[in-house]
């Protein structure tokens, strides 16, 4: 029987890089940063959904954290002169805060970065969430994940496989549905693939969105 691997931790440190970037000796440091990280990721995809936020990197020194928010609508996220840099932080802040506690630690300098998503149909994050946020609009799914593929062609992809699961189109019966353009070699490490997934909550119940793009 065939063993399924994650397409982007597979390719960890070759074709990918890691989210968190440091590393911590003391134990109780390393989980509660771990902890940090991942609720600083998950608040920021959520606040700025928006904005089509696809990823978050965050990369921490000696009292210094580095967070760089990549977006495809970077602009929606900076404000007029630059006023929704301060919303950014202040969600960090109380991310940190929340696993303080009442621990006066020493103030950590945040410095926050806002990248730009130069080709958002290359990337498999935005591609998934485009799909959920139609489906949950009731859009017909294959002209929706027909139009991703057609999109993801243009923008230069080699290769896109999108698989849908659940309530498809409000039936009685949950099933899986997949659809294919081009390759998708998603054992051959040295190859470029991206891979991710987005619920789509529907009147119905949930609809899975997993996307794959061969770039």
């Amino acid at each position: 029987m065939g063993q399924k691997v994650h397409p982007k931790g597979l390719r960890l440190g070759i074709t990918f890089n890691w989210s968190s970037r440091w590393f911590f000796s003391d134990k109780k440091v390393f989980r509660t940063s771990i902890n940090e990280d991942i609720n600083i990721r998950m608040k920021l995809l959520k606040a700025y959904s928006y904005a089509s936020v696809t990823q978050v990197d965050i990369e921490r020194a000696i009292n210094k954290i580095t967070v760089v928010v990549y977006s495809v609508k970077p602009g929606m996220i900076i404000g007029r002169g630059g006023k929704g840099l301060e919303e950014v932080k202040r969600i960090i802040v109380s991310q940190l805060k929340s696993f303080q506690g009442k621990k006066k630690g020493k103030e950590i300098k945040i410095d926050l970065k806002i990248e730009p998503v130069k080709k958002p149909y290359l990337n498999a994050y935005y591609v998934a969430q485009t799909i959920a946020e139609k489906l949950v609009r009731n859009f017909p799914h294959r002209g929706v994940v027909h139009n991703a593929m057609d999109r993801v062609k243009e923008a230069g992809g080699r290769g896109i496989k999108i698989q849908l699961g659940g309530r498809i189109a409000g039936a009685e019966i949950s099933r899986r549905e997949k659809y294919f353009m081009g390759t998708i070699p998603t054992s051959t490490i040295r190859e470029d693939v991206d891979f991710s997934k987005y619920p789509a909550l529907t009147k119905s119940g949930y609809i899975g969105v997993k996307v794959w793009i061969h770039r």
